[in-house]
């Protein structure tokens, strides 16, 4: 049986080794570079490790046995996922994720501010804090890579990888240009191009993509990969639908981030999407001037969640969440799958859709 503890423990132990021979190796390079290295350690120290598990099951549903190489494989996902969070964090301006400053943030509180010839106000052009934590973002995604590349497992099996990696990280950019596009845009967002935003931007890179990678390595057949992509992608936009009502109706103390952020950048997020198709003229143009607020508060907030639970629009977002879910265990059902596959698989579709944080 999988014991998800004892997952976590192995690719955490993989991590930590590589944040203490890289900090080495970068401290050796720079006493001054100790600020990266602290960040670098950081933002690998929490996580679920849920890309990285289903790497694993992507391997085990092709019938290969369980091996240290393909759970260092599984951490070069986690690798991904932080890499992806850190540029996310910068693009956002977040200052909190887990309850602990953000990269960005620790480097300004460190004295990164912004440096450069200021504007006529006198205000420096350059923020030292956001590019320090970008340069942090592209190390990681380079250690993911060298990771992945030196897992162990024979050279040929990370070989025929490779355009799936090339394919993971063109669909996560899309999601997230995409995202800052449309951000804060004039005009309606319409649902089908939040689900677009969403599909891209997170349930490729952490549901579908992820198998596709183990179950390529495995050597899996076609009708596993049909079937991760059927398990996949409701599975991956149901657990980004999940985060936008975490990051709108969620408690700061238990999810560790502000539940402001999405409001007061207009994220053309589903939630928002369906508030906007589901409000009567009033009510709309009321949610139109609160989130056009410069300095939008809890209270407007409030204002903006009784409207998205008035509407029926937060209802309707668990609806889809729940519709998803059922579309994945459904092709779970469908594929033929080891059992000890159906059973983790089916697992990580509830924690992964019925969390809080």
């Amino acid at each position: 049986m999988h014991d998800d503890l004892a997952f976590r423990q192995r690719i955490d132990t993989h991590l930590h080794r590589l944040v203490d021979e890289e900090e080495a190796e970068l401290l050796r390079l720079s006493s001054e570079l100790g600020p990266l290295c602290d960040q670098l350690r950081s933002s690998l120290t929490r996580g679920k490790r849920m890309r990285a598990a289903f790497l694993y099951w992507g391997w085990r549903a092709a019938g290969q046995p369980d091996c240290d190489g393909v759970i260092r494989a599984a951490a070069a996902m986690e690798l991904v996922h932080a890499a992806a969070c850190t540029h996310d964090d910068i693009i956002d301006d977040s200052r909190l994720r887990h309850g602990v400053p953000t990269a960005r943030a620790a480097f300004s509180a460190g004295g990164a501010g912004r440096w450069g010839p200021g504007d006529d106000s006198g205000t420096p052009r350059q923020d030292r804090s956001a590019a320090l934590a970008m340069m942090l973002g592209d190390l990681l995604m380079g250690y993911a890579a060298q990771v992945f590349a030196t897992c162990g497992l024979p050279g040929a099996y990370v070989a025929r990888t490779v355009p799936l990696w090339s394919t993971l990280l063109r669909e996560t950019v899309a999601g997230e240009f995409l995202e800052v596009l449309r951000t804060g845009a004039d005009g309606v967002p319409e649902v089908a191009e939040s689900l677009e935003v969403a599909r891209y931007k997170t349930a490729k890179y952490t549901v579908e993509r992820p198998l596709h990678l183990g179950a390529t390595l495995g050597g899996a057949p076609r009708q596993v990969m049909a079937a991760f992509t059927a398990y996949g992608l409701p599975l991956g936009e149901a657990f980004q639908l999940r985060d936008d009502l975490i990051g709108t109706f969620g408690d700061p103390a238990e999810t560790g981030k502000s539940n402001l952020d999405d409001l007061r950048d207009r994220k053309p997020t589903t939630l928002l999407a369906t508030t906007l198709a589901l409000l009567d003229p009033h009510d709309r143009a009321l949610l139109d001037k609160t989130l056009t607020r410069e300095a939008l508060d809890e209270s407007d907030a409030a204002l903006v969640r009784g409207l998205m639970d008035g509407c029926g629009a937060r209802q309707r977002v668990e609806d889809m969440i729940a519709d998803r879910v059922a579309a994945a265990r459904g092709a779970l059902d469908s594929a033929a799958l080891p059992m000890d596959v159906r059973t983790a698989l089916g697992g990580l579709a509830t924690s992964a859709t019925a969390r809080t944080l």
